[in-house]
């Protein structure tokens, strides 16, 4: 039966080797490269390596045994093997089979998905089918200090799964309300370790992108007899891509380890039914018309196209809610077929003197630094006219280091001063002047 995370419905686990939906060439291929390079040789170990359940991993060991390629060892839990388990060992025939696949693909292990009905899950788990309220997201960025028209304006681009486009002068949140959406989606998805296309292998799991969800012992314990899910997927919450100006278009490609002989999914497909951060937009080699020309077909089909080595494309799916930030007004670095395209644009300004009050209050608080009425007059009177009165969410935080780290060299306690306050200043802002070489 088809068991749940949250709402996810799960890939349902295999009963039959016909349900792995793979060549029983490629299957037992990989059976014979994971017994040839891991030190195991039982059915429950191969079935755990495999990533299947046991009775299909005896089902591929005797189709191996028929054709001459492994033997039974012949002595039930003999050297050091699991207690009443039949090991097994490889032929003559088998090492030369698996020789000869490994020089084709040194891929071993858990067997991949193939895409086709990868892409069922990636439905069954769509970012587009997250319905966010109010109060979570809310919830999720607690510690910002918003205007309620921004999260209106956010909550219903988020739900709607749709690219996003925040703009606005620096400092100001960008990126961590872009953390804030991710962490409003608290629910779980199912991640393949490699897909299969025409043959070919797509690892897709990726420990530095997916964050893994520990299981419940107690329900496996319950259910130690039943697979609960496939195996071949790992349970991770949503993930999160976050790049910045070293994005480039290849980086968007298939990229192909010719030593392994497999592919590694790009970023995009990583984050399937998560969130793609493209930050600090204009930063990066290519204009940002380049990248986002580069999604057109994705964005709006909800499908990208990928290519092998052999120069063959095919389709994947694109399940990814996009949200793109920039300093730059959209104006300068898209036309208006590219902004057309992108569903979501929220400008984030800075703060208005009572909310930069609040942020203020609230950073010093938590690094427990004293506040001065007349140190907090002098800035706002004396300094920020000085800069037409234009606050930015990073100058709290900013600000509060450089007086601490002042205190600190000079052995005084956390309270502000006016004299603090002008050193903090100085050091927030670089002279518009003419250096003489």
């Amino acid at each position: 039966m088809n068991m749940e995370t949250g709402a996810v419905m799960a890939p349902p686990s295999p009963k039959r080797l016909e349900d792995i939906r793979l060549s029983n060439v490629m299957v037992r291929d990989i059976l014979l490269k994971t017994l040839f390079r891991k030190n195991t040789n039982v059915v429950s170990e191969l079935a755990k390596a495999m990533c299947l359940p046991v009775p299909i991993t005896q089902e591929i060991i005797d189709l191996c045994r028929g054709q001459g390629l492994l033997e039974a060892m012949g002595t039930l839990g003999a050297g050091g093997q699991v207690a009443n388990e039949m090991p097994y060992q490889l032929t003559d025939s088998g090492k030369a089979r698996a020789l000869d696949a490994l020089s084709q693909s040194e891929y071993y292990g858990a067997l991949p998905v193939p895409l086709d009905v990868y892409a069922e899950q990636v439905k069954r788990q769509s970012i587009r089918n997250i319905q966010i309220t109010r109060d979570q997201l809310t919830g999720a960025m607690g510690h910002l200090i918003l205007p309620p028209e921004l999260i209106s304006n956010l909550g219903p681009a988020v739900s709607s799964g749709r690219s996003i486009l925040m703009y606005g002068p620096p400092g100001n949140g960008k990126s961590s309300i872009s953390n804030g959406i991710r962490d409003a989606m608290g629910d779980k998805i199912y991640v393949p370790r490699a897909i299969e296309y025409a043959g070919q292998v797509i690892t897709v799991y990726d420990p530095i992108v997916h964050t893994r969800v520990a299981e419940d012992p107690g329900l496996e314990t319950r259910l130690r007899t039943t697979a609960r899910y496939d195996k071949r997927y790992v349970v991770c919450t949503r993930p999160t891509v976050i790049t910045g100006g070293e994005l480039s278009l290849s980086m968007l490609d298939l990229v192909y380890n010719p030593t392994a002989r497999t592919y590694q999914a790009p970023l995009q497909l990583k984050s399937s039914g998560g969130i793609f951060i493209v930050d600090d937009l204009g930063r990066q080699a290519e204009p940002p018309q380049a990248l986002v020309n580069r999604w057109i077909v994705p964005l709006e089909e909800s499908k990208d196209i990928l290519a092998l080595q052999s120069g063959e494309k095919f389709e994947v799916p694109f399940d990814t809610l996009v949200i793109f930030s920039t300093n730059f007004h959209p104006n300068e670095i898209f036309d208006q077929a590219a902004l057309r395209r992108i569903f979501f644009k929220i400008k984030i300004d800075g703060p208005t003197q009572e909310d930069f009050l609040k942020i203020f209050a609230m950073v010093a608080r938590k690094k427990k630094m004293q506040l001065d009425e007349s140190s907090l007059v002098h800035l706002l009177k004396n300094k920020y006219p000085t800069i037409n009165n234009i606050y930015a969410n990073y100058q709290p935080v900013f600000l509060i280091d450089q007086m601490m780290a002042v205190c600190d060299f000079e052995g005084l306690p956390y309270k502000m001063t006016p004299e603090l306050v002008d050193r903090a200043w100085g050091n927030m802002f670089v002279k518009d002047e003419k250096i003489v070489k």
